[in-house]
């Protein structure tokens, strides 16, 4: 019986993905129909991107399961007509290039790079930076890119923490858990690296309380989600010093406006939601994968837990 599978993502990303992805289906030895529109009662999978045009999956009466083309599933996760099993990306180009950009960021801040990189002015001022194991950085969400982009950092020598909302364990990293645990692991910290879901509950997780536990001069880097942090609080803590310069890749809204004043803040860098992201050439085998294993009745990968929105 014929796989039939429904490609629901922008025409670019079809162009990027059919070939590879007709690859690594053609592999199973399975006959399959992919293609960018099939009659909805046919459909067996969904490869899905949340700009697509699929947002009521009730006339999808046979489908098995909806495969995220991205890491973030807050813009389908809640969505009641969708009953079926949802999976996530996750693949090694979105860990690994995730890890790359925290990392970047965090030695650009740890060395003092733009003392130089911007400061060509003929005085030769020598700078010092302290050892990475003087340096304490929070991870905030330990998930597959938090708890990758931790573990890296600890093994370069830093004084890592990570907090969850659930328990985790990763080597190397001093992991805290639950509201009990947040103010211990953000206090005394000099960097705060934001890598949580979007829910109701991680909204303005950095706010000017929270901020307000980080070593004055503090760096915070966030490559998550933009309403992860209150921007006018951090604004605020920026123009009095609290934290020294922020590193932002992700806004409430995208692009970020050009009258927003994150562009002109001295102290602010602006990535355009750059950090990671999905190759195709990682995550075609990652789909594949899926639907392998939901033709042979095994679990899915990488699961969402409707109930917590990730």
């Amino acid at each position: 019986m014929t796989i039939n599978i429904l490609f629901s993502a922008s025409s670019e990303a079809w162009k990027k993905y059919s070939t590879l992805l007709d690859r690594q289906l053609s592999s199973l030895g399975l006959p399959y129909n992919l293609a960018t529109y099939i009659e909805p009662g046919l459909v067996d999978y969904i490869i899905y991107a949340p700009n697509a045009n699929v947002s009521d999956f009730r006339p999808f009466t046979r489908c098995k399961a909806v495969l995220n083309l991205w890491a973030g599933v807050e813009d389908i996760a809640p969505n009641f007509t969708l009953t079926v099993p949802l999976a996530r990306m996750v693949d090694h180009g979105l860990t690994h290039g995730m890890t790359e950009w925290v990392l970047g960021h965090v030695m650009r801040y740890h060395l003092g790079m733009d003392r130089h990189i911007l400061g060509q002015n003929g005085v030769w001022a020598p700078h010092i930076p302290p050892l990475a194991e003087e340096r304490i950085i929070t991870v905030l969400g330990l998930g597959e890119l938090g708890a990758h982009c931790a573990g890296t950092l600890a093994m370069l020598g830093f004084e890592v923490r990570g907090w969850s909302r659930r328990a985790k364990e990763v080597k190397g990293v001093k992991c805290f858990a639950g509201e009990e645990d947040f103010k211990a692991a953000l206090s005394g910290s000099d960097f705060v690296v934001l890598l949580l879901p979007l829910t109701a509950d991680t909204e303005n997780t950095l706010d000017r309380n929270s901020l307000s536990l980080l070593n004055q001069g503090a760096f915070v880097i966030n490559p998550g989600r933009g309403p992860l942090i209150d921007d006018d609080a951090l604004l605020q803590a920026l123009d009095n010093g609290q934290i020294a310069h922020a590193t932002l890749d992700v806004f409430r809204i995208e692009p970020l406006p050009k009258d927003h004043p994150y562009w002109a803040h001295d102290h602010v860098t602006v990535t355009p939601h750059i950090a990671s992201a999905t190759r195709p050439e990682h995550a075609a085998p990652v789909i594949v994968e899926n639907i392998r294993r939901g033709e042979a009745g095994e679990p899915f990968l990488h699961l969402v837990d409707r109930k917590s929105g990730y």
